[in-house]
């Protein structure tokens, strides 16, 4: 019996041991929680204060960031002010530039204009000079029979005196001259004389209405009176009354020919229809 109570206390003794190491290890697990449990409220404490060594170092990385984002978007705006700043510079002197061109061009034009409207006016004079052409009207020659004793008394033809021509430059240049020759046909007419008479002699082949010459023009030389013209050539211009003048052909156009008189320097225009008509004849001469 002895045995059994030894044997019972033995097992009531573990029993309590057991017992008294889980309270150990229930009390120790407490005292962790509550450590733990203290630590995360301090922990929360400094971050409301900001004196949390972890938050304070993410802050700082965070600054860092922040600083390098705005030093990055300062030098972006530089360098985009920069750019905008030439373009505008070069922009400004483009425009600037194209100004002052079209500035001297529109001059350049316009001189060119006026300069080549005082050529054609200074032509169409010249042409009417050496055509014998005039603008003024000169009055019809008639024959006056003398009067029979028994005719009436004539009585005088009082009309308007005409009014004198004035130039239309809204026509061309060759529409003009074409005027001009038919006024001269119209107030210089011609009186059919007979064989016998002492008037009739032989004239030069340029006073004949009806004579025509060849003239054309091909790769930049003037084909006329069977034989070539070209530029810088000197020659002699004749015109209906007889009136020569000593030119060189400044140059040949497609239509057209221009002579300079050497005299002084002035140009003129000679159209190839005037050539064949026989308004102008050109003869050769020497260049000395």
């Amino acid at each position: 019996m002895m045995t059994a109570a030894l044997q019972d206390t033995e097992d009531a003794s573990e029993t309590d041991l057991a017992k008294h190491d889980e309270d150990d290890y229930v009390e120790i697990k407490e005292q962790m929680y509550q450590d733990k449990l203290a630590s995360l409220k301090r922990q929360l404490q400094q971050l409301q204060e900001g004196t949390l060594q972890e938050y304070q170092k993410r802050m700082k990385k965070l600054d860092q960031q922040y600083k390098e984002r705005l030093r990055n978007a300062d030098l972006f705006l530089q360098l985009e002010t920069e750019q905008v700043e030439r373009n505008y510079i070069k922009e400004k002197k483009a425009a600037v530039k194209e100004f002052d061109d079209k500035k001297v061009e529109l001059k350049e034009n316009l001189i060119a204009e006026l300069e080549e409207k005082k050529k054609m006016i200074e032509n169409e004079k010249l042409t009417m000079e050496l055509t014998g052409d005039s603008m003024e009207v000169k009055p019809i020659m008639t024959r006056k029979l003398r009067r029979r004793p028994n005719d009436p008394v004539p009585i005088p033809d009082k009309r308007r005196k005409p009014a004198p021509a004035q130039l239309n430059y809204l026509l061309t240049e060759e529409q003009i001259m074409e005027d001009l020759r038919t006024l001269n046909k119209l107030k210089s007419p011609k009186r059919p004389v007979s064989p016998s008479s002492p008037e009739h002699v032989p004239t030069a082949p340029m006073e004949s209405p009806s004579q025509r010459y060849e003239a054309r023009i091909e790769e930049g030389k003037l084909y006329y009176d069977k034989r070539w013209y070209h530029k810088s050539q000197a020659i002699y211009l004749e015109s209906k009354d007889n009136t020569k003048i000593s030119c060189v052909i400044s140059s040949v156009g497609t239509n057209e020919i221009w002579v300079r008189k050497t005299s002084d320097s002035t140009k003129m225009r000679i159209y190839l229809g005037q050539l064949q008509r026989g308004a102008f004849v050109i003869r050769r001469r020497s260049a000395a």
